[in-house]
């Protein structure tokens, strides 16, 4: 077994305390609705901000780790040398998706920052909501980039030490 510390993966913390606030909130609205017959009005808004949050934080960890659904049957049954080259290509792919996203994304948050849009429920500043999707589309690319270079390499997981 190897003493080397586990990696800091941001965004696995990130994706664990959305996942945990979104418990904790919704466990709290229910709580006091039971109890008061009131409800929360915060607990939409956040737990809707911290599901992406945590979708695409997770997306992220998924990517580092090679564990996007995806049909593997044609990476079966090709030789290395090709195999290498629809690495590439899922790679391409992927980069074009969330590099798409994240442009559209900043747009999108620059655009909520000039127009000072305030959320529905809250009047929260929709831009802090919004942030996070160039953000973490960013984060995403970065991982599959890593997963590619690590796939390139003949790695089967990044995460795995192995012992000499």
């Amino acid at each position: 077994m190897s003493s080397r510390p586990p990696k800091f993966r941001p965004e696995a913390w990130l994706a664990t305390v959305a996942l945990i606030a979104i418990c904790m909130i919704s466990l709290g609205n229910v709580i006091v609705r039971y109890t008061t017959d009131a409800s929360f009005a915060f607990t939409e808004e956040f737990s809707v901000f911290l599901l992406v949050v945590l979708t695409f934080a997770g997306a992220a960890v998924a990517a580092r780790h090679n564990q996007h659904i995806r049909i593997e049957l044609i990476e079966h049954y090709l030789p290395p040398v090709a195999l290498k080259g629809l690495f590439v290509v899922q790679w391409l792919v992927s980069v074009a998706v969330f590099g798409i996203t994240a442009w559209y994304g900043s747009v999108f948050a620059m655009q909520e920052y000039n127009w000072e849009s305030l959320s529905p429920g809250l009047g929260l500043p929709s831009w802090i909501y919004v942030i996070w999707l160039p953000i973490l589309s960013g984060a995403i690319v970065i991982r599959i980039t890593q997963n590619l270079v690590d796939r390139l390499r003949g790695k089967k997981d990044p995460e795995i030490i192995h012992e000499s």
